[in-house]
């Protein structure tokens, strides 16, 4: 038998259930993947009894008109599979709204694919796209799921992070990570967890930097209904060039308050949607039927609700902002998302993780570290928390952290 080497990792494995003792190696592909952060801390909130600001979910229900739909959609005999690609009604709301807020003309039936959840787009379009020996860029801090996916396809992430203190874009950073081994540049805006987002000139910069060569936008926008500045979403299909190079991934959860139905859809041109959906088909085929249907109709009948969310989040944001206000925390600006960043280093001196953990055993309040958003964590006293939440949530949690 081969021996392991050294930068091999290996589990033993056990069946109880057989008299003769049975293990086997096993070559993990994933060495530095354990549970993730999001699980650790809300596992550790539960356990405590403490208020959970650190999983971003809301705890609110989606709209009544949108839960009825879905209702009425099992009820008319909607619980079979679905076209791999989505149903047609929902694509066609899709194409709508990205014709009506971001200009650009995209074909529901070629380019459009609905997915089971954001992350899963995301794994299909690194899985699709991305080749052994091919280098990924990746803007830290970052969502978690990027680099467990490009390090499957044998690829390599080259890690490169936001500016401090704003979490701005360093583009002559990025210019100098770039490889004739680049394959794709992954962008996050509304960035989770920081909040920045992009500007139109970054997509100008993106753009002039992928100019001539291979590489491939992977954009997540899950966020892209949660962004307060007068300017909007600066989503990538504003731009046309970036347009014709880039998967786009959005959120049905994060913008109707239901993270828990996981649906999500990916945007492509149509020679990426056809790589795209080759994964796709054998990663989970389609998605949860009923819900498209909901969606498809609530879509179509209440618009509004995706164009009043940047005011409804804004108003969470500021109440929570005022109700933090007397802490010792120092909160840091919110241009987007749901997150509020607190940096705490007037309260205590210790990394984020530890603080994590005390934050919730001493404090009775949940939130999560920057430090697993990094390859590299930059030492900073900072902890994202979710304003996503009622009222009475966020009143018990300022609560507690205001006697701090």
């Amino acid at each position: 038998m081969r021996q392991p080497s050294s930068r091999s990792c290996y589990h033993l494995v056990h069946y109880p259930d057989v008299h003769t003792a049975v293990s086997i190696q096993i070559q993990t592909k994933l060495p530095k993947v354990g549970t993730t952060i999001f699980s650790v801390m809300s596992q550790l909130a539960a356990e405590h009894g403490a208020i959970n600001l650190g999983q971003g979910f809301p705890d609110f229900e989606p709209p009544e008109a949108l839960r009825e739909a879905v209702s009425r959609a099992m009820a008319d005999h909607k619980n079979q599979y679905a076209p791999g690609i989505g149903i047609g009604p929902l694509r066609e709301q899709i194409a709508l709204k990205i014709a009506r807020l971001y200009g650009c003309e995209v074909d529901p039936a070629t380019e459009i694919t609905i997915t089971s959840g954001a992350t899963e787009a995301l794994f299909s379009a690194i899985a699709a796209l991305v080749s052994a020996g091919d280098e990924v860029i990746v803007i830290d801090p970052a969502y978690d799921s990027y680099e467990p996916a490009i390090e499957l396809q044998g690829a390599r992430p080259v890690r490169v992070p936001l500016a401090q203190p704003d979490f701005r874009v360093d583009w002559q950073r990025i210019r100098e990570a770039v490889t004739p081994k680049t394959r794709m540049i992954i962008v996050n805006s509304p960035n989770n967890p920081s909040g920045s987002v992009f500007s139109r000139a970054d997509l100008d910069e993106l753009a002039a930097l992928t100019r001539g060569t291979r590489i491939v936008v992977l954009s997540d926008e899950v966020y892209e209904h949660i962004v307060y500045g007068p300017e909007g979403h600066q989503s990538v299909l504003r731009h046309p060039e970036l347009a014709g190079r880039s998967v786009v991934v959005s959120s049905f959860g994060k913008t109707y308050h239901c993270t828990g139905w996981k649906l999500g859809y990916a945007v492509a041109p149509t020679a990426l949607s056809q790589e795209f959906r080759k994964v796709h088909q054998y990663l989970t085929f389609c998605t949860f039927n009923p819900a498209q249907w909901a969606f498809a109709e609530f879509m179509a009948d209440c618009p509004e609700h995706y164009l009043e969310l940047p005011a409804f989040y804004q108003a969470k944001r500021d109440r929570f902002q005022a109700l933090l206000k007397p802490s010792r925390l120092r909160l840091l600006d919110v241009p987007g998302g749901y997150f509020q960043l607190v940096d705490y280093s007037a309260i205590r001196d210790e990394d984020d993780v530890d603080f994590s953990r005390w934050l919730i055993t001493e404090a009775g309040v949940a939130g999560i570290p920057l430090t697993p958003f990094y390859a590299e964590a930059p030492g900073t006293r900072l902890l994202r928390l979710c304003f996503a939440k009622s009222e009475a949530t966020m009143e018990a949690a300022a609560e507690r952290l205001c006697k701090l």
